[in-house]
C-alpha cells in the first residue's frame, strides 16, 4: 500500500503530473474504489453514483498530464481519499 499512498501524495501535489505511468495511475483509481470501463483506448472510470466520469488515455506509456490535473479535480471536488 506504501507505493499507493506516494503515488496518491504526488498527484495530490501536483508537481510530477508530467511523470505518473498510465499503469499507475489505473492501480490507484483501482485501489481507491474506482469501477471502470474500455471503449477503445479510452478508460472511462465511475465511482458509486457520483455524476461524473474520469476518461483518461495513455500516451504511451505514460497518463497526459492534463488528465491527472482532472483526477486530481476530482478526488478534491468529492473528497476521495486514500
Amino acid at each position: 500500500m506504501a507505493a499507493d499512498e506516494k503515488l496518491y501524495m504526488a498527484i495530490m501535489r501536483g508537481m510530477q503530473d508530467n511523470n505518473i505511468k498510465f499503469r499507475e495511475l489505473q492501480r490507484l483509481l483501482d485501489a481507491l474504489g474506482f469501477d471502470h470501463r474500455i471503449k477503445g483506448d479510452h478508460f472511462i472510470y465511475y465511482y458509486g453514483n457520483l455524476p461524473e466520469n474520469i476518461n483518461i488515455q495513455p500516451n504511451g506509456s505514460m497518463a497526459k498530464p492534463y488528465q491527472v490535473k482532472q483526477v486530481r479535480n476530482y478526488l478534491l471536488k468529492y473528497g476521495i481519499e486514500l
